[in-house]
């Protein structure tokens, strides 16, 4: 059996059953091809998997894969995993936003994507998730990740600290009427200071200690 660390580098994570694995191939922001639809269900079929499950943050879970067969999948997959984990940002959820939905008021995949792309992975003092909404519906959840963006008429809203785990918290709006460009110049601003602070500590914690202002003042928006 391989360590745990080279499991782990393989993007794969041991099962209930302590025998198997799983792996979540990188399917950005839930946007799928047929071409993947039908390579994943050939795969799973010929390696006989336990399960293909479809993911909170909008992916392909593929469960019940033995040792042996997790360098096989990957390769037949052609894909990179979108498994990060440990204290880094995990995921970007996003909706349809405008590019689908009639609701959207913001471009809300190409936003998330982007996101994911500058962001997933990034090694923080805690595990870290994002959401994009196109509107304020908020169907991708913004309002209880630790960063979310929501759009409307006049440009996105930027909300922090929210949680949904077992001290949950609803995200506090820190800035509005942003451009994309602004959005991403306050996120990165936001992300900077955070993986410089010195506590591992989820940001909505973080908040909770210093109190909105003072966190929107250090980070400086």
């Amino acid at each position: 059996m391989g360590s745990k660390k080279s499991i782990l580098e393989k993007g794969a994570l041991i099962q209930r059953d302590r025998e198997t694995y799983a792996i979540v191939p990188d399917i950005k922001g839930g946007l799928c091809t047929p071409e993947i639809l039908r390579k994943i269900a050939d795969i799973s079929e010929k390696y006989e998997l336990a399960a293909v499950k479809l993911t909170s943050a909008a992916r392909i879970a593929l469960v019940g894969i033995k040792e042996e067969d997790i360098d096989p999948i990957w390769e037949e997959l052609g894909m990179q995993s979108a498994n990060p984990v440990g204290l880094c940002v995990r995921s970007v959820k996003l909706c349809p936003g405008t590019t689908f939905c009639t609701m959207g008021q913001q471009d809300a995949v190409s936003m998330g994507i982007k996101l994911d792309e500058t962001y997933c992975g990034m090694e923080l003092p805690s595990k870290f998730k994002m959401g994009v909404s196109g509107c304020p519906n908020c169907c991708a959840e913004s309002y209880i990740k630790d960063l979310g963006l929501i759009g409307t008429k006049k440009g996105w809203r930027l909300v922090v600290g929210g949680n949904a785990a077992s001290r949950p918290s609803l995200a506090q709006q820190v800035a509005e009427e942003l451009t994309d460009d602004e959005a991403m110049a306050a996120i990165d601003k936001i992300m900077t200071w955070y993986k410089n602070f010195p506590k591992k500590q989820r940001l909505n914690r973080v908040i909770d200690d210093m109190g909105i202002d003072q966190f929107k003042e250090q980070v400086g928006l």
